[in-house]
């Protein structure tokens, strides 16, 4: 359940959601919150889909007065742990804001990336050789575990949501270079002989893509 509440509340779309809720004992439907925050209606019924699983939001009908279907409220669940996330994620923000200012903080951040990456990654059995199909695997699992949502093709791994959407769009530099060094870390400790050729950033709204290759070290 952690890891579901965690990757629920690391889209910038849905902490909006969770700020417009906040002090709304009532609760707001869809078409309020999609006029309050711009997205479309069917958007938003995505994203509260997401947080409602993760227990984040829960829903209920308006009490209604005529015949019909009546409207579908949400509102924050009681053991929604959102004003704790906000103070990790202002940290979050002030520590990648430091080390984008600072000479060499993108090498820095790749570099802590990659020692992450190799910490994380399910490592495989002594002798064990793990084939170019395996590596790209387990990075996709790695990637998941992350909420990144990623999928593979070949070598190239799509990865459909950023867990740290708003703060790549305002540092990349850093952010981008941790997730490039999340994947670099994880391949070299699969001794798969592959390694990030290229990061794709948002080549779409909501999709960054990492072309793997093999390693073109001795």
């Amino acid at each position: 359940m952690e890891a579901e509440v965690h990757r629920a509340l690391g889209d910038g779309r849905r902490q909006r959601l969770l700020e417009e809720l906040r002090g709304e004992r009532d609760g707001l439907d869809v078409q309020e919150l999609a006029t309050r925050i711009g997205l479309h209606q069917n958007t938003v019924r995505w994203h509260l889909g997401v947080l409602a699983e993760a227990g984040v939001v829960e829903s209920r009908p308006a009490a209604r007065s005529l015949p019909g279907r009546p409207r579908i409220l949400y509102r924050l669940s009681r053991s929604a742990s959102a004003p704790a996330r906000e103070e990790y994620r202002l940290l979050a923000t002030i520590l990648a804001g430091s080390a984008a200012e600072r000479d060499g903080g993108a090498a820095a951040a790749e570099e802590a990336g990659r020692e992450w990456g190799r910490y994380l990654v399910r490592r495989p059995l002594p002798l064990a050789r793990v084939s170019e199909e395996e590596a790209v695997g387990e990075v996709v699992r790695l990637l998941d575990e992350q909420g990144f949502e990623p999928d593979a093709d070949g070598t190239e791994v799509r990865m459909h949501r950023c867990p740290f959407h708003d703060l790549a769009e305002q540092y990349p530099s850093v952010v981008c270079a941790v997730h490039r060094g999340l994947v670099s870390g994880a391949l070299e400790e699969l001794g798969s002989g592959l390694e990030v050729g290229e990061l794709a950033v948002f080549v779409e709204p909501d999709l960054c893509v990492a072309r793997l290759q093999r390693s073109l070290k001795p």
